[in-house]
């Protein structure tokens, strides 16, 4: 077998990375090597794998697999065992000089390190350890880390990893257990979830002992998942469903949400075109709604158990729910404010603290959001009645729609 460059392999283990959706590196613990020894930082600028923190920053992250090869078959990976995929595989020592050469060119602020099974879960999971802890214990590295457990790996490896990783993540990657069982045989649903479990154990334990003597905190900035969208016949509906019972067992902090990409040599059971960009779209808003808008998954409103493409959930919970409207922008709860379509969560913060001085009007509560028309059938202001707008059998067709969304061009 002929012996690959460096730079071979970084072409193929990055973009083999890819497909997994779930980077991001918000929520982690702040350190800098600014005034001690150390190479890093969790709070810089733009690079290589753009992923996003809550406050809009993009973060750069060195995304790469440890090794495209898996001994695992899933139908639905490009990396399964019977692809035709060139392959390629890192030492230990290869990520971490890649991960500080690149740091040191101000290329990125951290990494994200997957890998296919080699050999067993234990070993790989070692291979992945054995990266983390030579970047923080060899050369203090104090970036950003992500690693991806391995599900059937011990319980010990596991505890390590987070250790030195900011962020764990385990991919559950079908919403349905019956859909797992059938396109990646050899993944069992309980193992991922007995794993993901013993992670929440951990965390909570970390964080009980940290308000007590401060020991290293394990994975700071909690475990994460993914589910690929349109692999199988699962709705909307369902996937939700899965991911609300996801956030209430194992308390993870998101649920990522991958469109299915057709692969080559696909087997007969999956569909032949990937599901539209903006189903995955509407996946995420209606996710935010749960997490951050305080919706329960009751109340995100479906068509025949698919979210509305054309408008947003949020738009069609509170279509659906014209009898909780219109609400008072002086005198409402936050959430109740929060359900209002056009207000964000900074909007109805600054509303609610301005209206500590003065008698909110529409034009106050216009200079808050991105757009007032959005926002009038469903609010009441000092100067402002909706009067029969809110109950209008034609209300949607008055709001304004959004714009056609639209493939940017790199020249």
């Amino acid at each position: 077998m002929a012996v690959l460059d460096l730079k071979r392999k970084l072409a193929i283990l990055s973009d083999a990375a890819k497909y997994d959706a779930s980077c991001a590196s918000s929520g982690s613990v702040k350190r800098t090597s600014v005034e001690g020894k150390g190479v890093g930082s969790t709070d810089q600028g733009m690079g290589i794998c753009h992923a996003y923190a809550p406050d809009g920053r993009c973060i750069s992250l060195l995304k790469i697999l440890l090794t495209n090869f898996c001994i695992y078959d899933c139908a639905y990976c490009i990396n399964r065992i019977s692809s035709n995929t060139p392959r390629a595989r890192f030492t230990v020592e290869e990520v971490v000089d890649l991960t500080l050469s690149f740091y040191k060119r101000n290329y990125i602020e951290g990494l994200f390190l997957s890998s296919g099974i080699i050999r067993s879960g234990d070993y790989t999971m070692e291979e992945m350890v054995r990266v983390a802890q030579s970047l923080r214990l060899e050369h203090h590295f104090q970036g950003y880390i992500h690693l991806k457990l391995i599900p059937e790996a011990s319980p010990a490896l596991v505890a390590e990893a987070g250790l030195y990783a900011d962020r764990v993540s385990i991919n559950i990657e079908l919403p349905r257990d019956e859909s797992l069982a059938k396109l990646a045989p050899q993944k069992d649903s309980g193992v991922i979830k007995k794993a993901m479990g013993g992670v929440r154990l951990s965390l909570e334990e970390s964080r009980e002992k940290s308000r007590k003597a401060r020991p290293p905190k394990f994975a700071p900035a909690g475990q994460s998942t993914q589910l690929i969208v349109g692999a199988d016949s699962a709705s909307d509906g369902d996937i939700l469903d899965r991911s609300a019972s996801l956030y209430g067992s194992y308390g993870l902090t998101r649920v990522y949400y991958s469109a299915f990409s057709p692969i080559p040599e696909a087997s007969s059971m999956l569909p032949p075109e990937r599901p539209p960009l903006l189903r995955e779209h509407r996946l995420y808003q209606a996710d935010w709604l749960m997490r951050c808008y305080g919706f329960a998954r009751e109340e995100i409103a479906l068509d025949g158990d698919m979210l509305d493409l054309e408008i947003d959930p949020k738009l069609a919970a509170a279509l659906n729910n014209r009898g909780a409207f219109p609400v008072d922008v002086n005198r409402a709860a936050r959430e109740a404010l929060l359900r209002v379509p056009g207000l964000g969560v900074r909007s109805v913060d600054t509303l609610i603290d301005v209206r500590r001085y003065k008698t909110l009007t529409l034009e106050d509560v216009k200079r808050t959001c991105r757009g007032i028309a959005k926002v009038k059938p469903f609010i009441v202001t000092a100067d402002w009645q909706p009067g029969a707008l809110t109950d209008r059998a034609n209300l949607r067709g008055l709001l304004p729609k959004e714009p056609a969304p639209q493939q940017l061009s790199l020249f």
